[in-house]
């Protein structure tokens, strides 16, 4: 549910029904090496979670933009491949921790739950000694990031798309 008044993310899936089936397998393509890599960070209770990515781990892009173009509404779909592009441009060249995704239940935002997550997971960041990388695609949350030493670094849009905020944390 973190994900269901998330600009972008509602923007592609408007329909109640397809979001709740496909936002999960979405996710899955966007952060499943995290489970596998023992990088995801899952908050009491299931609150929230954020799901890392390692350097040298991506995720599985051609699975987003087949669940994309499967369920996303007809006239958007042009703009699906322009919004990766983009993200292409700013997504880091050398070596760097990846946030595909951090999400905390309604219920529990505000709680300080995402910035519980988020100052777990930066230790890793740092014990590395590397950058940190993020798409933000809620205005909302850039507040909580640049707490943490994100800074946006432009902007993604295509169409009538929602604006996504590409986020560099440097090393610390």
């Amino acid at each position: 549910m973190a994900f269901s008044t998330d600009p972008m993310v509602r923007w592609s899936l408007p329909d109640p029904a397809k979001y709740l089936a496909v936002f999960p397998l979405m996710a899955r393509a966007f952060g499943a090496s995290a489970f596998e890599r023992g990088t995801s960070y899952v908050a009491d209770g299931f609150a929230g979670t954020a799901l890392w990515l390692p350097p040298g781990i991506e995720p599985d892009e051609k699975a987003l933009l087949r669940l994309l173009d499967e369920n996303a509404p007809n006239d958007i779909k042009d703009d699906m491949p322009r919004i990766f592009e983009q993200m292409q441009k700013y997504h880091p060249t050398e070596p760097h921790w990846y946030l595909p995704l951090i999400g905390v239940d309604p219920v529990y935002q505000g709680a300080g739950v995402g910035s519980a997550l988020m100052t777990e997971a930066l230790k890793a960041v740092d014990q590395d000694g590397l950058i940190a990388y993020l798409e933000s695609s809620n205005p909302r949350n850039i507040s909580l990031y640049e707490r943490h030493g994100f800074e946006v670094i432009g902007e993604i849009q295509s169409g009538g798309s929602p604006v996504v905020h590409p986020m560099l944390r440097r090393v610390q």
